[in-house]
């Protein structure tokens, strides 16, 4: 489409397209845009039985055995067989999938909520931070570039688009995006899949298992690309990791800033706090939150973030609507998604260090570059070996687990960076799967080619 489309033309396309993306299908792109069916004008809603007297099995279920909860032997079935699995739909998941399916691998995406994006749109952290250098230069490129011209093709879909800015983006348009061009690729994804374990034969991963409403099943593949941003899929399988503590928030989106009564607002000294940065569209802006250093793989602390943080953002825009001037500033959404920055990180057979982003490091297998929040230094790069574990086979990190010194995590957690590691191992694990050999035999400067022709920048 090369029109540019107002926001109510793009969520009728949204709502006539999203009832395809989690149907396990390669849609074709005509019928993604196709309308669901409706029932007769005035039946209402319908519904039917499919089986009725239905009894599950119990054989499987765990039992307690001297006070201990034992899980049985059992047979799962195949949900699906890929050259390339991703696990993970964020960003880096996203570009993966997309560029392994580019490269010619058949490739399966599973992600485990109702949406493409991960942080960067369930999250609401909605600018575009960490791709730019002195110059100013823009260095993570390819896959994720081109979603930000696209979105550029909606009104609302971006803002602040050019060279050394950071943009924001639309979560809604993205999301829409992000779908179009997987959709496009013919990738098949399942959705509400939560990857619970690795498949293994011997030292090599050959695929993952799944909980979702259908019950435990697995995946197996030739490749499996890591984009959980926790590294499950790594760490099931045995790889070496480091488990790590980071600051955990929760991003929320408030509205009516364009009715604000200026003139009464100046009566106030002090202005209110958390009023949060501009979005796409008008009077609403997305307020990010720092939040405390915890562990994000502990079910406890992440609900008890959850409670926290929401009646924190809750109470805040009570005291926002006392002040004089903000009484119609309201709460519109607190982020589906809890902001968890950093978990796990892979021990991997290359490390990023802090000198090599500092100092700007160069690497013969650089296969990503970043850059900075601001354009005032050189370019670094990501070796290929940050996205390999040390012994275990046949799976890739992608995306803020990769192996990267602690302090470079303000870094590589970002969006930009996290497509462009994301575009880097759905290549080489199609190049892997298609060429018969594990990801830590590929030829790495097909890799390197493979990329740049699908307009990744390496340096």
């Amino acid at each position: 489409m090369n029109q540019r489309l107002s926001r109510r033309e793009l969520l009728q396309l949204v709502g006539s397209s999203g009832l395809a993306a989690g149907l396990g299908a390669t849609l074709g792109h005509s019928a993604a845009a196709a309308d669901p069916p409706r029932p007769a004008e005035g039946s209402g809603f319908t519904g039917s039985v499919i089986k009725d007297g239905v009894l599950q099995s119990t054989e499987t279920c765990p039992t307690v055995v001297n006070g201990e909860v034992i899980q049985p032997q059992r047979k799962l079935s195949l949900l699906d067989q890929a050259d390339v699995l991703v696990v993970g739909g964020g960003s880096a998941g996203v570009a993966a999938a997309i560029a392994a399916r580019r490269t010619g691998a058949e490739v399966t995406l599973v992600e485990r909520y109702n949406h493409f994006g991960g942080l960067w749109t369930g999250g609401l952290v909605l600018i575009v931070i960490g791709h730019m250098v002195k110059g100013p230069k823009q260095v993570c490129m390819g896959i994720g570039e081109e979603m930000m011209r696209r979105l550029e093709k909606y009104d609302g879909g971006i803002i602040g688009r050019g060279p050394g800015s950071n943009p924001t983006v639309d979560a809604e348009a993205l999301k829409f995006v992000m779908l179009d061009m997987i959709q496009e690729a013919g990738v098949k994804v399942f959705l509400h899949c939560w990857g619970v374990d690795a498949v293994m034969d011997g030292n090599a991963v050959r695929g993952a298992v799944f909980e979702s409403k259908s019950g435990r099943q697995a995946i197996l593949a030739k490749t499996v690309v890591d984009a959980t941003g926790d590294g499950d899929v790594f760490a099931a399988a045995g790889a070496e990791f480091e488990h790590r503590t980071y600051n955990i928030g929760l991003v929320s989106r408030i509205g009516n800033l364009d009715k604000v009564d200026r003139a009464r607002a100046k009566t106030n000294p002090k202005p209110p706090r958390g009023l949060g940065s501009a979005t796409p569209i008008p009077g609403v802006n997305w307020v990010n939150m720092l939040g405390p250093e915890t562990d994000g793989l502990d079910v406890s602390v992440l609900t008890r973030m959850e409670m926290n943080h929401r009646r924190f953002i809750w109470e805040n825009l009570q005291k926002m609507s006392k002040t004089p001037g903000y009484e119609k500033v309201s709460l519109l959404e607190t982020g589906p998604q809890l902001g968890v920055r950093i978990t796990r990180a892979l021990a991997g057979v290359k490390t990023l260090s802090v000198e090599d982003v500092n100092t700007g490091a160069r690497y013969p297998d650089v296969v990503a570059v970043g850059g900075f929040t601001r354009p005032e230094r050189d370019e670094w790069h990501i070796s290929y070996g940050c996205l390999l574990p040390k012994k275990v086979d046949n799976v890739l990190a992608s995306g803020r687990c990769i192996s990267a010194a602690i302090k470079t995590a303000d870094n590589i957690r970002l969006i930009p960076v996290c497509f462009a590691t994301g575009h880097a191992a759905g290549v080489a694990a199609a190049v892997a799967a298609k060429d018969g050999c594990t990801p830590r035999e590929v030829e790495v400067p097909k890799v390197q080619a493979i990329l740049k022709q699908q307009d990744a920048y390496l340096g």
